[in-house]
């Protein structure tokens, strides 16, 4: 099975994707990750994207679409696969489909903006050893001191709330669009992000047997 998974950004996306990776047995792929292990290979199209980064610019759109079409070749892939994180856009998207790509079904994890929000905003991390807390979820002993290393726990940038909410802006705008592009190929299922991973986990099971 050859599927998309959709979701803003702290939707849980990438969780859903390991899980149905390990269900599955299919490779998760993930925009970000295959661009590294084209650079790390010097492919064709690695070395394409490295002088892009080096010159501190965005890998435009051919070139991210050419490792995709690398990574696709690949042989884990003939079973089925998973795309996290692209298309990001509907150029994108034609562009798949340009290439031959047959995709199955695309999923859309779906959490409200607000919901998001306070989700993202709430992580806390320690600058020292990177545990993970959350304000409401996962609460340190000590407010705002690391259960782990004692060292003081920070806010990251991506988790600022005007940093969230710009990142759901672009979201929205570029690529909230590939929903009515895969409703109109009848590919499309959106699936409401529980609290809970598991409730989330089975949700997006049931979507993919529909």
């Amino acid at each position: 099975m050859n599927l998309i998974l959709l979701g803003a950004p702290g939707a849980g996306k990438g969780t859903q994707a390991e899980i149905i990776c390990e269900k599955l047995s299919i490779p998760a792929i993930s925009t970000g990750n295959i661009i590294r292990a084209a650079l790390k290979n010097g492919t064709e199209m690695g070395l394409k994207a490295k002088s892009f980064i080096d010159a501190g610019a965005l890998v435009p759109d051919d070139v991210v679409i050419g490792i995709i079409k690398e990574r696709l070749a690949e042989d884990d892939c003939k079973g089925g696969f998973i795309l996290d994180g692209f298309p990001r856009t509907i150029p994108q998207a034609e562009a798949l489909d340009e290439m031959g790509v047959q995709i199955d079904k695309v999923i859309e994890i779906y959490v409200p903006d607000e919901k998001i929000v306070k989700r993202m905003s709430g992580r806390r991390v320690c600058k020292a050893c990177g545990a993970s807390y959350h304000t409401e979820y996962k609460k340190p002993a000590k407010e705002g001191i690391c259960n782990v290393c004692g060292e003081e726990l920070v806010i990251r940038a991506d988790d600022h709330p005007d940093t969230v909410l710009e990142r759901l802006k672009v979201y929205h705008d570029q690529t909230e669009p590939l929903k009515d592009y895969y409703a109109k190929q009848n590919k499309l299922s959106v699936v409401e992000g529980q609290e809970e991973v598991a409730d989330t986990t089975a949700l997006t099971l049931k979507a993919l047997e529909e």
